[in-house]
């Protein structure tokens, strides 16, 4: 299990999101971004997220 937090990207936000793979976690991360805080995340920025994402 992967996950990240979002407050690791920089957000004032309890947000975790969890996944079994690190492409499933950024897809969440992503929806979560644009849901949340209405946030596009580019491939850009999804390359600057992956090392901020680790084990659960």
């Amino acid at each position: 299990m992967k996950e990240l937090r979002c407050k690791d990207v920089g957000f004032d936000c309890p947000g975790i999101v969890k996944g079994e793979t690190e492409a499933e976690v950024l897809q969440l991360a992503a929806q979560h971004a644009q849901d949340v805080h209405y946030v596009t995340i580019t491939p850009e920025m999804a390359e600057q997220i992956k090392p901020l994402i680790h084990d659960a």
